[in-house]
């Protein structure tokens, strides 16, 4: 098998990555919160990537179903995928960073329970399409979760302004902002750097995708009818081949 180079992307996504490592490391020490601060640089860029990521989702999921084309319910299925993979690393970066402030893993915390609702339905958006083998059937199918599911971003991004909560606010709103220059700008590098890292794994999630399709296509012409299978052995009593 042909081993195929690393893109262009892929090595301004590791560039970015090991930049925005040694600006979280060289970031100065937030004395309230001690070195779990760190996590920060994790979380936040994490839970963006994963509402960037079930957008994405929603708009491929949409054009999909105005022009019908596979290739788009392809990045839908592609972008959900990474989005679960990002929120289940911003749960667990909370966890460990809420462990080391609030000394608890968890709380129903409203921001905490409404984005783990969330990873749920996307799971549930993946197990529909594994459950559908039928490619136009499955896209047409997702499409519709996929659209009904980005509703669920506007309650889990309101939820610390809506209600009364032990999570922070959100962490980008202007007059909310709070943190030194620095600790800024490593946090705006670490959020470039992750969306560079998900562009990068969307556009080799959606070959692989197109790749797995063909291989269906592949495997189903194999299984059709072979020459000569409409032709029956003569039997025995039935009167053919009698002179």
């Amino acid at each position: 098998m042909k081993t195929r180079r690393p893109t262009w992307l892929d090595i301004v996504a590791v560039v970015a990555v090991v930049a925005a490592l040694i600006f979280a490391i060289a970031s100065p020490r937030v004395e309230s919160q001690g070195e779990s601060a760190r996590m920060l640089f994790i979380h936040v860029p994490t839970i963006w990537l994963a509402y960037l990521a079930f957008a994405v989702t929603f708009v491929a999921s949409i054009v999909y179903l105005v022009n019908g084309k596979l290739r788009w319910d392809h990045v839908a299925g592609s972008s959900a995928e990474i989005g679960v993979v990002f929120t289940t690393v911003a749960i667990i970066g909370g966890m460990i960073w809420g462990k080391a402030t609030w000394n608890v893993y968890w709380t129903w915390d409203a921001r905490l329970t409404l984005t783990a609702i969330m990873l749920f339905v996307y799971i549930g958006y993946l197990a529909l399409r594994r459950a559908i083998p039928d490619p136009e059937a499955r896209a047409r199918r997702s499409a519709v979760l996929g659209i009904v599911g980005l509703v669920q971003l506007i309650p889990v991004h309101f939820s610390v302004t809506w209600w009364r909560t032990l999570h922070q606010t959100n962490t980008f709103r202007p007059r909310d902002i709070q943190m030194d220059g620095p600790i800024l700008a490593a946090l705006l590098i670490a959020v470039g750097a992750f969306t560079i890292v998900y562009a990068a794994l969307l556009r080799h999630r959606v070959r692989l995708a197109q790749l797995e399709l063909a291989a269906h296509a592949a495997a189903a012409a194999a299984e059709g009818p072979v020459a000569g299978d409409a032709v029956a052995a003569p039997s025995i009593g039935s009167g053919e081949g009698r002179p």
